[in-house]
């Protein structure tokens, strides 16, 4: 794959989420909530400051993040799902 987010964007791959409660019961595909946890697949170059210079990006390709329910635009790439936000849209990196 050959994107390169802009600026102070990054592409995202949603993880998946379990399908069943904790109680065994399944819950369909329409059911379910898309996940608001992801992995980074590639980032921009850095947000571009009011002074012309670039400030870069606290997170890297490869971080899994925590992110806003309703941030970011769905594309799909290659036939994969992926999800384009701004770095002010991520809330935590965790491990």
């Amino acid at each position: 794959m050959k994107v390169r987010p802009l600026h102070d964007r990054i592409l995202v791959k949603r993880l998946d989420t379990d399908s069943k409660t904790k109680g065994g019961i399944i819950i369909p595909d329409t059911a379910q909530e898309k996940p608001q946890e992801g992995k980074v697949e590639a980032a921009g170059n850095g947000k571009i400051l009011d002074d012309g210079s670039v400030r870069p990006l606290d997170v890297k390709v490869g971080d899994k993040i925590l992110f806003s329910k309703y941030g970011g635009t769905d594309i799909n790439i290659d036939g994969n799902e992926y999800l384009i936000l701004r770095e002010e849209d991520v809330l935590a990196v965790y491990k």
